[in-house]
């Protein structure tokens, strides 16, 4: 979505006066009164023009195609399903070539943020295949299907859907243009409007934060989230363990925040297969593959990569992509 600069001044002067969006034609969900309701919020808390907010929103409809979507994610399936999504020679070899491509600026960001090349790679590969797929539905539409069509999180969705607004003003953006996935993900770290305003990076200093054409901005972004969510730089992640005995099942299914010692995780039956202090915290994960169930131990990094993505699935597909492409690069 990159813009040239005359165009993007353009967007500019029309997002700063209050998104003068042409109207299409159509009726939209603008005279819903719920809309309603969030177009006068919008106006009286954040002083947007009402009259274009209402030409905007003309212009949006309700989508089946999203609510489909959000009713069946990829973290449904089982791990050795999802395991195969993401860790495919494809994805592997495109992060080894976007390392090459970019390996100043990725160095850059460790440098300032702590967070490792690897990682911030795999974060992009799963989210975009390195920015080859950012979504294809606008971010509006998706926002507003959600916020005004999906009972079950409307409220997530509307604060999404007020700072998507926010964030075009701020940026110069007509808000009708950005793309993303069905729930509004955005550009190659896939970020959420509310997570775009608070850590979009600006890593090559144009005064912009473009997180869908700028690679270093990317970059930076996830590197900067990470940083935020208190990434350990140089600690370790997880490692596989044994068990033995009925005791360690009591530490299945909980939160990923590391709350066990590891004292008290081996009294349990979890057999560590490297050196770890017994006073390390962490947790226990069951994972599910094909020939039965496997375990490891989630450490504080874990669960800050479970920050950008709440699944325990989505986090190891994460931490042991960044392995691989790690032991790939011989570095």
């Amino acid at each position: 979505m990159t813009l040239s600069a005359s165009l993007h001044a353009f967007v500019l002067a029309m997002a700063l006066s209050g998104f003068s969006v042409a109207a299409s034609g159509q009726e939209g969900i603008a005279a819903r009164p719920d809309v309603q309701d969030f177009i006068r919020e919008m106006v009286g808390k954040h002083r947007l023009d009402g009259q274009a907010l209402n030409r905007l929103f003309q212009q949006v409809a309700i989508q089946d195609k999203i609510l489909d979507a959000i009713a069946h994610p990829a973290e449904a399936k089982p791990w050795h399903a999802y395991r195969k999504i993401f860790l495919t020679e494809a994805r592997i070899q495109g992060g080894l070539s976007f390392w090459d491509r970019n390996n100043a600026v990725l160095i850059s960001a460790r440098n300032r943020y702590g967070v490792p090349p690897e990682m911030i790679i795999a974060i992009i590969g799963i989210e975009t295949s390195y920015g080859q797929n950012s979504g294809n539905y606008r971010v509006i539409d998706a926002l507003s299907t959600l916020a005004f069509g999906y009972p079950q999180r409307a409220g997530f969705f509307r604060d999404e859907l007020a700072d998507f607004l926010l964030l075009c003003r701020e940026e110069g953006m007509d808000p009708a243009l950005p793309k993303g996935s069905y729930a509004g993900a955005m550009g190659m770290p896939q970020f959420m409007p509310s997570s775009y305003r608070r850590y979009a990076a600006d890593l090559d200093g144009d005064h912009r934060h473009d997180i869908w054409g700028n690679s270093a901005d990317a970059i930076a972004s996830v590197a900067n989230y990470f940083s935020a969510h208190g990434w350990q730089s140089g600690a370790p992640v997880a490692f596989p363990v044994s068990v033995r005995g009925n005791g360690f099942y009591s530490l299945l299914n909980r939160d990923l925040k590391p709350s066990h010692l590891i004292a008290e995780l081996r009294k349990l039956g979890v057999e560590t297969r490297v050196p770890v202090p017994n006073r390390t915290r962490a947790e226990l994960l069951e994972l599910e593959e094909e020939t039965g169930p496997s375990y490891w131990l989630t450490l504080h990094n874990f669960y800050v990569i479970s920050r950008y993505n709440r699944s325990p699935l989505y986090a190891m597909a994460a931490y042991q992509l960044s392995r691989e492409l790690l032991a790939r690069r011989g570095t």
